[in-house]
């Protein structure tokens, strides 16, 4: 990601923050745990504190880098990326850092595996995920990683980056129990968070072009934030078909 950015791998000048989430470490679990001689030899607090661990994501990255800014790990299931972005520009609007690492990763082992479908679960019943489709019956695991380099967009076009997109604004919020069930999303809270976002870029709702989702592609998530989407544009506008998802 640095040097995508145009900066490479040696020492960068400022205070570069990181903000990193990940999924959970199953291979510490199922494999470096469970072997015994590992456990005894190497001892498990060392196990746990140089990186297998969640907990220790951001400040192991922020060590191999030599990045002495503010290093955070993000857990919030499946929001924690934009989470971290979120509170990235946060930092960057404070002043807490001139650059920051954001981003996420899930690596499932062993990568080719299958699953039990149980009826009433988010997973899907054939191995297919088909969001906002008539045909939607649940979701599909897989593994993957992203990170992004963000900058103050005035300190960017100052040192001639190349920019490939900005953050115009974000919010972040939560249901609290307003909602049919723990596992289950909610249509008030989605709405209320992304009149929060529009208001706090200074967009109007049919601005937006394109909306990137969940898509969960279950029969509960997707009418859910289909409605919350409709509640938050619907008294902004009346234009219709004019807003991918």
């Amino acid at each position: 990601a640095f040097e995508h950015a145009g900066y490479g791998s040696g020492h960068i000048d400022g205070a570069v923050g990181v903000f990193a989430s990940c999924g959970g470490s199953e291979y510490m679990y199922k494999n470096v745990l469970a072997n015994e001689e590992v456990a005894t030899t190497v001892g498990e607090w060392l196990i746990r504190h140089t990186g297998n661990d969640t907990n220790f994501l951001a400040t192991r990255v922020s060590y191999e880098l030599g990045l002495s800014g503010p290093s955070m790990n993000v857990q919030t299931a499946c929001s924690s990326s934009l989470v971290a972005v979120h509170l990235a520009c946060q930092s960057l609007a404070r002043g807490e850092c001139t650059m920051a690492l954001t981003g996420g990763a899930t690596v499932l082992l062993p990568q080719a595996r299958g699953y039990h479908f149980k009826e009433g679960e988010i997973l899907s019943p054939d191995g297919h995920c088909r969001p906002f489709d008539a045909k939607s019956a649940g979701t599909v695991f897989g593994s993957g990683a992203g990170a992004i380099i963000l900058k103050r967009l005035s300190d960017a076009l100052d040192d001639g980056d190349t920019i490939h997109a900005v953050i115009r604004g974000s919010a972040i919020n939560n249901d609290g129990a307003v909602k049919v069930s723990y596992l289950a999303p909610g249509v008030q809270g989605q709405a209320a968070v992304i009149v929060s976002a529009l208001a706090s870029a200074g967009l109007e709702a049919d601005s937006i072009s394109y909306i990137e989702t969940h898509g969960t592609g279950t029969l509960v998530g997707d009418p859910i934030e289909v409605e919350a989407l409709r509640e938050a544009f619907g008294p902004q506008t009346a234009r219709r078909n004019y807003c991918g998802i």
